[in-house]
């Protein structure tokens, strides 16, 4: 069997319909696999695809096929997902990071360049429920000046957030925090990509998505639980014209608005992600 063949059984296989698993995107699942279970890059796929697949190559790729179809996802039978161009590590400790999350991270960037602009010359951020590290990072990496901390209420995330922050060679403070049960300082800005899904909900989730965290899911009956939390106490660890960042659904906004608008917040604005919804949330902390 050539490569060009079994990536053809593999797409095959991938849309064949299964009870365990949401697959809506089998050609592209089903290249990747192939590639991690040859260990080439994807691309090379095109280029060696009249090639034998060597019978080991073949018997490991049946094998993720299979695990695809129980409704593992792809992030985490490769253990790595891409985010903001580099390639985090991931495992079910940690949510798998989405591109609506770049959305978070471009609101980060704007306000930072904008306090630096005005004079700022070291500016510090935390991000609340860092889970694998993505957002911070990706933050580093891009405003390498920056102070970043990092905090998460699961050691298991917290680790694999340090892991990650090592295999790029990034400089950040991890700290196990229920919220700001730890957190000592203040900050100029505070991120956060909060658990928001309605508890309801957690069960009709596409089984990939269920098989990820539910502490990281799971935002309670109204999905506003942690954010309810973090708002009121955020002040005390805001820096004088502070910014609060917060990711939630777009049915949340005018929620989460007023919750804001109650605790000294203004200057609040809506970031709007690829579907053309507002995804981020952006308010001044007017002390």
């Amino acid at each position: 069997m050539t490569i060009q063949e079994a990536l053809a059984k593999g797409k095959r296989r991938l849309k064949t319909p299964c009870q365990e698993a949401l697959i809506d995107t089998p050609e592209l699942d089903a290249s990747l696999l192939l590639a991690e279970a040859m260990q080439i890059r994807r691309e090379e796929i095109i280029l060696r695809g009249e090639e034998a697949i060597p019978e080991s190559g073949l018997e490991t790729f049946l094998e993720l096929l299979e695990r695809r179809r129980r409704g593992e996802c792809v992030a985490y039978i490769l253990g790595r997902k891409e985010f903001r161009g580099l390639n985090f590590i991931v495992n079910p400790h940690v949510l798998v990071p989405r591109p609506d999350t770049e959305i978070l991270l471009e609101a980060a960037l704007e306000y930072c360049d904008s306090m630096a602009g005005h004079g700022n010359k070291e500016l510090s951020v935390l991000d609340l429920c860092t889970g694998s590290g993505a957002l911070a990072i990706s933050l580093k990496n891009e405003r390498p000046s920056l102070r970043i901390s990092a905090s998460d209420i699961s050691p298991e995330a917290l680790k694999t957030a340090a892991l990650n922050a090592e295999r790029f060679q990034k400089n950040l403070q991890f700290i196990k925090s229920d919220l700001f049960q730890n957190i000592t300082e203040k900050f100029n800005i505070i991120m956060s990509n909060p658990p928001y899904v309605l508890s309801k909900e957690i069960s009709s989730l596409p089984p990939e998505i269920k098989k990820e965290p539910s502490l990281a899911l799971d935002g309670g009956v109204d999905g506003l639980a942690l954010i309810r939390e973090i708002i009121p106490r955020s002040p005390d660890y805001l820096l004088p014209q502070g910014i609060l960042l917060f990711e939630a659904s777009p049915a949340q906004m005018p929620a989460i608005r007023l919750l804001l608008e109650g605790r000294l917040f203004g200057s609040i604005r809506f970031y709007k992600d690829l579907s053309g919804r507002e995804r981020v949330i952006a308010a001044k902390f007017e002390s």
